[in-house]
């Protein structure tokens, strides 16, 4: 590992401490709250410098070499599928669907997943019932239990020692695939990623590199920020300035597009390519009206920003039978209008942000899943519904064939 794990070389409270924070878990008051802060402080990096580098490399080429981006994975990591098994899995599901979009495009894919941290998840209730009891949302595996009960949804600060050390599971695997692969570079990946959520974590994870004296946060090669989280003068996009990382801001169909061009100056004040990734997740109606005015205004600002679509996160609804679901035919239509608006406005569409699942799951209307009623036959996520490697090909075969006549976005 080339960065430092000492506390030294990095001064805390970073500014961010002070600022407001949404969705954070209440759990300051916990006897092990301190103890766990002060052990991921001294925790060994989870990535390193150079990998995140080579990542923002790939990305800053991304534009003039026409490659693509192709993010994917779990909406929730289970720490329980951080095994060898599982990780071999999801990253088999990577590389075949990189390969596909690889395959029909002609293009290089740099590919990323969901995974090796993402173990918190923003929650639009904070409470939710079980027959006539009130309990807290299940936050994520990083915060509370899946288990529907008052006691096992308690924010448990030891969680965060538990998520590094299967983070760091997943990502000795990711490392070691990477570098031993011969069917993509390196460069392509794949990298790792996850929603920079729980301040205590990521504060904690920030390191400096002796060589360059830059701050890195080394608990993934890919951050993002949220759309319930991005706010300028808030803490999440304050903690994501301050390091050198590749980032993600994820931008949902109520946007201003005045507070997008004030985080865009904040994440990206030096308008350096390969920097910052912007993903929107309006739904495929709400994209055609909000989508162009955010497009122009950020181009006209100059800031190089990579566009990857998020078709997913603006077209959840629910099933008859209760359960949160994803129409196919309604995320690829969002997918395919993303890279119409991008072309009009002269803008590269560099990829897709997807969740997908390893196993054959029926969470998602569409291909092998044909009615609400298939649903419940493998529905197993711990949040939102994931597409099937199934239906992610169809997507990425619709994606990859957009650009010709006929395109299926009415």
């Amino acid at each position: 590992m080339q960065l430092t794990s000492s506390t030294a070389d990095f001064t805390r409270p970073g500014p961010w401490e002070d600022m407001p924070a949404a969705q954070q878990p209440d759990w300051r008051d916990h006897a092990a709250y301190q103890g766990a802060r002060q052990w991921l402080a001294s925790a060994p990096p989870l990535v390193t410098a150079a990998e995140i580098r080579r990542l923002r490399s790939s990305l800053s080429e991304l534009v003039t070499n026409g490659a693509l981006l192709l993010q994917m994975g779990d909406c929730a990591e289970s720490f329980y599928e951080c095994t060898p098994r599982h990780i071999s899995a999801k990253l088999d599901v990577i590389e075949r669907l990189g390969d596909r979009l690889g395959e029909i495009t002609g293009r290089d894919v740099v590919r990323v997943g969901r995974m090796g941290g993402q173990f918190a998840k923003p929650r639009s209730q904070a409470t939710e019932y079980q027959g006539t009891l009130e309990i807290p949302s299940f936050r994520g595996h990083m915060i509370n239990s899946e288990i529907a009960t008052p006691g096992t949804r308690n924010a448990n600060p030891l969680r965060m020692m538990w998520a590094y050390d299967a983070s760091d599971t997943v990502q000795r695997a990711m490392r070691a695939y990477r570098e031993g692969t011969a069917r993509v570079p390196a460069t392509d990946g794949p990298w790792s990623s996850h929603e920079a959520l729980v301040i205590d974590y990521e504060s904690e994870l920030i390191r400096r590199d002796p060589d360059t004296d830059d701050l890195y946060l080394t608990s993934t090669h890919l951050p993002w920020v949220g759309e319930r989280t991005r706010g300028p003068a808030d803490a999440h996009v304050s903690l994501l300035s301050s390091v050198a990382n590749p980032v993600g801001c994820k931008i949902g169909p109520t946007s201003n597009t005045d507070d997008i061009l004030r985080v865009c100056e904040r994440l990206d004040p030096h308008r350096e390519p390969g920097r910052l990734v912007l993903i929107p997740r309006m739904g495929r109606n709400q994209i055609r009206q909000a989508l162009p005015p955010v497009v122009r205004r950020v181009a006209n600002a100059g800031h190089p920003v990579i566009w990857l679509s998020d078709p997913m996160h603006g077209n959840t609804v629910k099933s008859r039978h209760g359960l949160k679901t994803r129409h196919l035919a309604d995320v690829i239509t969002e997918a395919l209008r993303f890279r119409d608006i991008l072309e009009k406005n002269r803008q590269y569409a560099a990829g897709v942000h997807i969740e997908v699942a390893a196993d054959d799951v029926t969470e998602c209307v569409g291909g092998p899943v044909e009615t609400e009623d298939d649903l419940q036959r493998h529905y197993t996520t711990l949040c939102d519904p994931r597409l099937n490697a199934d239906q992610a090909t169809e997507l990425i075969d619709a994606w990859a064939k957009g650009t010709v006549t006929g395109r299926r976005t009415e």
